[in-house]
């Protein structure tokens, strides 16, 4: 450690290269350590259909099922409307959904059942989420497993406020 020079008119020297040896390792550390998230967003990729033998099924894809989220007054959930029935609750919602897909949709019918979101402009982010979290799966009561119903959800474009 080095004290105040003793003359006034004598310069003190700054070490740079211990500086730079932290810069550098720092710089390792950081890229080393950094990790890529993974980007959000639907990737579902829709490959052209194979040609089907005489042996096949014909697999029925459903139109989406369209759900409309109406606002009220400070952005407080006024209505459900699946298609163009009016739905009470996210539960019944739910059950609503299960009875058009089926509690045992088979395989490739989770990619293929899609729902529609068509949201007011005001209304709040819960119930967004809430009819989201209602429409996606459930916890079965039996097993305590977690049951996928739908996992191609999509939004209308916004409505003008």
């Amino acid at each position: 450690m080095r004290f105040a020079p003793r003359n006034p008119n004598e310069r003190i020297e700054l070490m740079m290269t211990p500086m730079i040896d932290v810069v550098f390792q720092l710089l390792i550390f950081f890229t080393l350590t950094f990790r890529f998230a993974a980007p959000e967003g639907n990737f579902s990729i829709k490959m052209p259909l194979v040609a089907m033998s005489a042996g096949e099924a014909e697999t029925v894809e459903l139109p989406p099922i369209k759900v409309r989220l109406t606002a009220g007054p400070g952005g407080r959930l006024a209505g459900i409307v699946m298609g163009t029935r009016p739905v009470a609750d996210f539960a019944t919602l739910r059950a609503e959904v299960r009875a058009i897909i089926g509690d045992d949709p088979g395989p490739g019918a989770l990619e293929t059942t899609e729902v529609e979101f068509d949201c007011d402009y005001h209304l709040k982010y819960e119930y967004v989420i809430a009819a989201i979290t209602a429409v996606s799966g459930y916890v079965d009561p039996e097993t305590g497993q977690i049951q996928k119903i739908v996992e191609k959800i999509n939004f209308a474009p916004p409505r003008a406020p």
